[in-house]
């Protein structure tokens, strides 16, 4: 049997994806496990045109799970006028929080990085529009991702590198365009030591916690199918590396969710809400 997370009330999981294998075959088990750790709000990520309208219906069951719609970097070719037009329309419902995930991945580059780049674009002047914050993806790319952000207008409400790894200097360079960082279970990871040098480095009112489930899975649950229950894994460890009490990091991070993407007070999810609507 894997460790039983820590409970640390307040934690909110900025990013994952309930609809994936195994959540989305448990998904009432899986978030009874995450309110055990002490998490009470969630923010399902629809990164595609089919997964996004998705998430929208999942979100409208629970009311502590809140969406982000976007088309991911890596399918950034397909973001035509009509997919965007179709994000830009969802992103306008009152359970989304936030547009994206969206950015520049040239690790992969499994579309062709001007496209990423113009769909990034696209993406801040929805989220301009919806008055929301973004969520961006960036790996091996934060000199061509700050630009596109530099050549658009700033928003309102700015937003979050999602899953950030980047070093101190990449963070320092979000953190004074009024960005938030989210770290997941990679600042965990033995070799990720530039990583907890951001960690260390990152204001206490711009840090955020992510599972990116099911993917990333933190220490000590490494290797597994990971689920939003392990966040307060990561907040164990990164409370560690800054010198942080635990609890308390949870109730700050939780709070700095709720102030960039507006999320209300939270209920008390010890039990899992009912859901709101039939499974769609």
């Amino acid at each position: 049997m894997p460790p039983r997370p820590p409970h640390f009330a307040g934690l909110v999981d900025t990013h994952c994806r309930l609809d994936y294998a195994p959540m989305g075959d448990d998904l009432a088990g899986t978030l009874q496990r995450a309110a055990d750790a002490g998490v009470v709000q969630l923010i399902h990520i629809g990164c595609s045109r089919v997964s996004a309208p998705q998430a929208v219906a999942l979100a409208a069951r629970y009311p502590h799970v809140f969406a982000a719609v976007g088309i991911h970097p890596h399918e950034a070719d397909g973001a035509d006028a009509a997919a965007l037009a179709e994000i830009a329309a969802l992103a306008r419902d009152a359970k989304v929080v936030a547009v994206g995930e969206t950015g520049l991945d040239y690790f992969y580059k499994n579309s062709a990085p001007a496209a990423q780049q113009q769909a990034m674009a696209a993406h801040l002047e929805i989220a301009r529009a919806v008055d929301k914050p973004i969520v961006l993806h960036i790996r091996d790319a934060h000199p061509d991702a700050l630009a596109v952000v530099d050549a658009a207008a700033p928003l309102p409400r700015r937003g979050v590198v999602h899953c950030f790894t980047g070093t101190a200097d990449e963070a320092a360079a979000w953190l004074a365009r009024g960005y938030y960082l989210s770290f997941s279970g990679i600042a965990t990871f033995p070799q990720a030591e530039a990583l907890r040098a951001a960690v260390r480095a990152c204001p206490p009112d711009r840090l955020l916690l992510e599972t990116d489930a099911p993917y990333l899975a933190p220490v000590p649950v490494r290797g597994r199918k990971n689920e939003p229950a392990n966040v307060a894994f990561t907040c164990a460890h990164l409370a560690g590396v800054r010198g942080d009490d635990p609890a308390e990091l949870a109730v700050r991070a939780g709070a700095n969710a709720r102030a960039v993407f507006g999320l209300p007070a939270p209920a008390d999810v010890r039990q899992v809400p009912t859901s709101q609507a039939p499974p769609g």
